[in-house]
């Protein structure tokens, strides 16, 4: 379908937009949140030194080669000398080219030809013309915290990082946010709550992450059963095709590729900036943590059981967001009510877990710090090698308890797995993800009940052999599960292993995504090592 490429801002409004938006890039600059203060250079600064891994990954620089003489001219006039526009690889850019395109895993270093921080929708066409022209790949970075560095692309490539589009602006009429793609899910919040009407919208918990690829990827929390994914509230989005055009996408133009962004969106474009529609966050919620040691086996088999035949009722109240988390220790349920203590006792759901349970009631705000503190058990900023696998689950495909019982029982049998860094997590989906149809957009997990990822990583050195057995044998226990025919995953747990990973990350969906590929996207700019492909012709 031939793109409508109506000018963005053709209604007269442009110097009222620009300046609107001028005066949110001010209101998040004010914010003093630790992960605006780009806590990945902190690190970099700081902690490098003394972590072996990252040294190592910083002493790299020899088999670095500067970009093609015609890319680097292009890139440069674009920048028109402005001071925090570019970096490439060699003399005179090493350390802010490292700094710039540091990973989030150490285990799968990339190395950009260029790294690139525009400061508008305009110079992000312009990158994208660049690289179109000198016939190199592009990606975009928005948080970073792509499981295998996808926001850098892959050797060679451009990356486009978007740290320069950050601003949250709210129509107190429709309740309608505009979001610019750089934003991370913390601030966002942060702003949000700064404004009147108390409005939210569903999304991860870890508050580093990115909103451009955590809209365009799917987008789940513990909110997501009650209100739906992020990308299920994506209105209409500004982005930047192949040829280098700013155009809108949504239901009412541009279809086709404003359905592909909602699920792949990696794959069609740049995302320059979100219109977002937003809820009205509860008064109060409730939170609670019930954790099991190792030394009763039997009780962990029959919480899972029962965890398992909970979130796989389709009758289950959508007010409640819950994991099932295997770590060191043992096992942890922990859950979110988006409600009150009279509604959830009412709800039956403790009797049904078999727990005796005292959720902690408490205002919306501190239920966010104890999600993030949660998160941050078992997620980090910090650069660090890591392993991770994952897998999607239907109400059809369970564990069952022989299957559960194996696998808690390899774990105890480990010796070595108390003395690792590791864990996995079975988390809840379906209430309100799973109303709209399969084809609705892109996303293609509509009929998922819970996911599981494990996760092994390392502070200071690389991954052992024994480390990556266990996450092994992890899933190969819990893979025969799911027949080989429905074995699919979310997209936002990357799992670089997967050997047809287009099909495991968009499943049926997939066929339509390549011919909207081809329509827009033929010689496969945006592209990553496992992002969808045009359709041959």
């Amino acid at each position: 379908m031939a793109p409508t490429t109506k000018d963005p801002k053709a209604n007269g409004k442009q110097s009222e937009d620009d300046a609107a938006i001028k005066k949110a890039k001010d209101e998040y600059k004010s914010l003093k949140s630790p992960w605006t203060l780009n806590p990945r250079r902190f690190v970099l600064n700081a902690v490098v030194p003394g972590l072996a891994a990252l040294t190592l990954w910083w002493q790299q620089p020899s088999g670095l080669t500067a970009p093609p003489t015609a890319l680097r001219n292009c890139l440069d006039n674009v920048c028109a000398g402005a001071e925090e526009c570019v970096r490439y690889p060699g003399r005179g850019h090493d350390n802010d080219y490292f700094q710039w395109s540091a990973p989030f895993n150490l285990e799968r270093v990339v190395r950009p030809a260029a790294v690139v921080r525009p400061k508008d929708a305009e110079q992000v066409a312009a990158f994208v013309q660049c690289a179109a022209k000198n016939k190199v790949k592009v990606q975009a970075r928005s948080g970073g915290h792509s499981y295998a560095n996808y926001g850098l692309g892959a050797d060679g490539s451009l990356s486009i990082d978007l740290t320069n589009l950050r601003y949250v602006i709210l129509d107190e009429k429709t309740w309608h946010a505009k979001i610019g793609s750089g934003s991370l899910l913390g601030d966002i919040d942060d702003l949000l709550d700064r404004k009147p009407g108390r409005r939210v919208f569903p999304h991860g918990v870890c508050p580093s992450v990115g909103i451009g690829g955590h809209a365009t990827i799917g987008g789940l929390g513990p909110s997501s059963r009650m209100w739906g994914a992020t990308l299920d509230h994506v209105l209409e989005v500004e982005v930047v095709i192949a040829n280098g055009s700013i155009i809108r996408a949504s239901e009412t133009q541009n279809q086709d590729l404003f359905w592909a962004i909602r699920g792949a969106g990696a794959g069609f474009g740049i995302v320059t900036e979100f219109v977002m529609s937003t809820v009205e966050k509860p008064e109060t919620t409730l939170h609670f943590t019930y954790r099991t040691p190792y030394t009763e086996p039997n009780n962990i088999v029959t919480q899972f059981q029962a965890w398992q035949a909970l979130v796989a009722d389709p009758k289950l109240d959508h007010r409640i967001g819950t994991e099932f988390t295997l770590d060191t220790d043992g096992s942890k349920i922990t859950a979110t009510w988006f409600g009150t203590k009279d509604e959830f006792n009412k709800s039956g759901i403790a009797a049904k877990l078999g727990l005796k349970l005292t959720p902690v009631e408490a205002r919306w705000v501190n239920t966010k710090r104890w999600q993030i503190e949660n998160a941050k058990l078992l997620l980090s900023d910090i650069p660090i090698k890591f392993n991770s696998r994952s897998l999607g689950f239907t109400a059809q495909d369970l564990l069952t308890k022989n299957t559960t019982r194996q696998l808690i029982d390899m774990i105890n049998q480990n010796s070595l797995q108390s003395s690792y860094r590791w864990f996995a997590i079975f988390d809840a989906t379906g209430g309100k993800v799973a109303e709209p149809a399969m084809n609705s957009t892109a996303y293609a997990h509509r009929d998922k009940v819970m996911f599981y990822q494990s996760y092994m990583y390392n502070l200071n050195y690389n991954l052992t052999v024994d480390q990556n057995d266990l996450i092994d044998d992890i899933h190969d226990i819990v893979l025969p599960s799911v027949p080989p025919g429905r074995r699919t995953t979310y997209p936002g747990y990357i799992d670089p292993s997967l050997k047809d990973p287009q099909q495991a990350y968009w499943g049926s969906n997939l066929p339509r995504l390549q011919q909207i590929k081809a329509d827009w996207d033929a010689d496969d700019v945006f592209q990553n090592p496992q992002s969808v492909r045009p359709l041959k012709k």
